[in-house]
């Protein structure tokens, strides 16, 4: 089973770096694209030698096409290198496994060709997923004046459109920005860009294209059936400006309660292998999930 491990990371350089030590085996590469905005010159050191860092850099911009930007060029780094991956797997800066490398092997082994990427239909309440989202105008933030006149427009109730007449009968999806791919999955995504323009400069200006852009592609193809919900927990229950918790001793407490971390709500059931939110600030809890991961796998917890 070979993995690419995609990370989109603006800060936390020390969490970047137990995450790869902590994924990294023979058999993965990490892909890692750091925001434009950030200082590069702190994740230096970063330089094993299954790590590779974006050949482009992007402005990342929360909520806005530049997510979608900054994977693509990913995906295309990936796809021109000789090495052939059985699973793509995207993750944030923010993330964290809660099972080893080995299991997380394991289970992709196991289910070997499904797609994991959290998707319902839009619009779906429930999952905070209304057709605003995509049916609002939106201008990224290197248009700002276009940007400031489009929230007066919005307010009037004068920034809408209606999706049926951009996206050429396709029905919009959406899900979590995270997601597990097969290599033939993300090779679809990359020739149905090529192909549809005019779809991806719809998306362009959307509210959080992350969520609904690759989603919709996959939701309208023929791997829609093959689709499971997506590796990564957070905790949305207590969300402020749209941003999920972080990761606290009551949520590291769920994980050690349980031998295997499952939900199942709107995105259906599934295992999760990864949990988000961490930062350098919360470096503490991850030896305490290294620790429930070596009792998990049977392994001696070190001292």
């Amino acid at each position: 089973m070979k993995i690419a491990y995609l990370v989109l990371a603006h800060k936390n350089p020390q969490l970047l770096r137990r995450v790869i030590r902590t994924l990294s085996s023979e058999d993965c590469t990490f892909f890692i694209h750091i925001d434009q905005k950030s200082k590069i010159e702190e994740f230096s050191g970063i330089e094993e030698g299954n790590v590779v860092f974006s050949e482009r850099r992007v402005p990342v911009y929360w909520g806005e096409f530049s997510q979608v930007q900054a994977t693509v060029l990913l995906i295309h780094q990936i796809m021109a290198r000789p090495h052939k991956y059985d699973y793509i797997v995207l993750l944030q800066g923010a993330d964290y496994p809660i099972r080893s490398r080995e299991y997380i092997h394991r289970f992709l082994e196991e289910n070997r060709g499904l797609e994991f990427m959290s998707i319902v239909k839009m619009p779906n309440e429930a999952a905070g997923k209304p057709i605003s989202r995509i049916n609002t105008l939106r201008f990224p933030s290197h248009k700002p004046v276009r940007r400031f006149a489009l929230r007066v427009l919005a307010k009037l109730g004068l920034a809408q459109r209606d999706y049926r007449k951009y996206l050429r009968g396709l029905e919009p999806y959406s899900g979590s920005a995270t997601w597990g791919l097969t290599a033939d999955a993300c090779r679809y995504i990359l020739e149905f860009i090529e192909r549809n323009q005019r779809v991806v400069e719809y998306f362009q200006n959307v509210f959080a294209p992350d969520e609904s852009f690759f989603h919709t592609i996959l939701g309208n193809s023929a791997f829609r059936p093959r689709v499971r919900r997506d590796l990564v927990y957070s905790d949305w229950s207590s969300s402020q400006n749209g941003h999920p918790a972080m990761i606290s001793d009551r949520h590291v407490a769920f994980f050690e309660e349980r031998e295997k971390v499952v939900l199942n709500d709107f995105y259906g059931p599934g295992e999760l292998l990864f949990a988000r939110k961490f930062s350098d600030d919360s470096l503490d809890l991850l030896r305490r999930i290294d620790d429930m991961i070596a009792r998990k796998e049977g392994r001696r917890v070190s001292p």
